[in-house]
Formats: C-alpha cells, structure tokens, sequence
C-alpha cells in the first residue's frame, strides 16, 4: 500500500506493576531489541513509537508484527530475550493493536495525540507477565 494512503500515530506501550528490576524492550523486526528498560521500584516502563495506519484500519512499522490477514500486535521483550542473560525469565508480551478503536484513531491522526495502551507487568503467579496480554486500558494522550 502506498504511504500517501498511511498516517502516522505514536502508540505507547505502558507496562504497570512490571516485576522489579527485570528488563523489558520493544521488539524491532524478527529479533531486534529496542529501548531496554527495568524498573526500579515497581513504577511503570513507557514505550513510545510510531506506526502507520492505513485505512481498514491497516498497521505498519517496525514494531507492528503480523498473524493472519487481520491480526497485528507488537511484542515486549522480557529477560533473556531483552538482552538481559542473567536473568530467569525469557519471555515476551504480545499486546494486539489491530482491534484500536477507529475513532480514537482518527483521533489521535487528526488532533497528533498519542494512544496510549496500558497492560499489567505482572502475572498471577507474580512473575513477568508474558503470551497475549489484555489492555488495561486504552486512552488518546493529547499532545
């Protein structure tokens, strides 16, 4: 699809509650690591990128990973698959986009906002949440 029928969003992953001191990054292509971050304290890890959205709506970028005709999510590295070979885990978070609303799309092209999707960073077992995981949440931030 040609680009002048794509816009460009930001998108930001928030990660709440992550496990203590495990390192989370974006994916970037197949196997890429980028932006790794670990929390401190318990407080939230933020990823902010970009992707581009065609009409359908249709999502495209270096995060954006594909499954299916319809499906488009991005991955969260955990642990080991983060960079981080000494940690326990090697995990990753599939968090889905294909199903944003498209008016808070059109929103957030229109306006230049950011949507922001939150997820929970730790599993029921207390340890890094990994698989598909829900949103909290999803809200525009303005810009």
């Amino acid at each position: 699809m040609p680009r002048a029928d794509q816009t460009e969003i930001r998108l930001r992953i928030l990660i709440e509650r992550p496990v203590i001191a495990v390192v989370h990054s974006l994916q970037v292509g197949d196997a890429g690591v980028l932006d790794p971050k670990r929390s401190a304290a318990g407080e939230p890890l933020a990823f902010d990128f970009p992707v581009r959205v065609a009409p359908g709506p249709k999502f495209f970028g270096d995060q954006v990973r594909r499954e299916g005709p319809v499906r488009r999510f991005v991955y969260v590295r955990i642990g080991q698959s983060a960079g981080d070979h000494a940690s326990l885990w090697s995990r990753r978070m599939k968090i889905d986009i294909h199903d944003l609303d498209p008016a808070m799309l059109a929103d957030a092209a229109a306006r230049g906002g950011m949507i922001e999707i939150a997820v929970d960073g730790t599993g029921k077992d207390g340890t890094p949440a990994c698989a598909t995981v829900r949103p909290v949440r999803r809200r525009l931030v303005p810009a």
